[in-house]
């Protein structure tokens, strides 16, 4: 046989090989990207969430430091917002701890308002007995979803509800204060840790529950 036979030889074989070795390839990346493609959707789902409740915590921090007429209708869209995130676990950990969390986020909206009142008022019993209030809250809600999830740990959830109060505070006190400048760049550092908290949980989720993204 000659070089060139050799050579039409070796491609006819190699294109065999591919050709049968391929539609099990394609297969296989097909289901690889329908899995990744659920695991996307979910996690700008709990992103959207996590964006929507410092969203509009910031609308209602601003409203209601200036007195604005909107801030009822801030109160109740941010108030919604607990009800979405209680039922974004329902499917993953039942009705029952859905609403659960949900009474738990409401506590930490409501007490938050009286921070940012006794903040305001510069009344300064009110505000450390709020502010003990909602941290009390804030370890309730890390110890709920790490009793939850193994892939939570209890202080890793706690020190992470802890930090967005504390950028939340910084918030508010730049406003208070009038610094533009700190209040944009305190709302920068809470949108960055509030979707490194999301995807947290949403990576928890889906370790913990797999065949749901598959």
């Amino acid at each position: 046989m000659n070089r060139q036979m050799r050579i039409f030889v070796c491609v006819g074989v190699l294109a065999l090989i591919v050709g049968l070795t391929f539609p099990v390839t394609s297969r296989s990346a097909s289901t690889l990207s329908a899995a990744n493609d659920k695991q996307s959707v979910f996690q700008d789902a709990m992103r959207k969430l996590w964006e929507d409740h410092i969203t509009w915590t910031r609308v209602f921090i601003i409203s209601a430091l200036a007195d604005l007429p909107d801030k009822a209708a801030a109160t109740e869209r941010l108030l919604q917002n607990q009800v979405d995130l209680g039922n974004a676990i329902k499917p993953y950990y039942g009705d029952a701890a859905g609403d659960k969390l949900t009474a738990l986020m409401k506590e930490h909206i409501t007490t938050a308002a009286e921070v940012v009142a006794a903040a305001k008022a510069n009344d300064k019993a009110k505000l450390d007995d709020a502010n003990k209030r909602w941290g009390a809250n804030a370890d309730q809600i890390a110890d709920f979803l790490s009793g939850a999830n193994p892939n939570w740990p209890a202080a890793e959830m706690r020190q992470m509800m802890r930090g967005h109060l504390d950028l939340t505070t910084a918030e508010v006190v730049a406003r208070l204060k009038a610094d533009w400048k700190a209040d944009i760049a305190a709302y920068d550092k809470v949108h960055e840790q509030i979707l490194h908290m999301a995807d947290m949980l949403s990576d928890g989720i889906i370790k913990q529950h797999s065949a749901k993204f598959k």
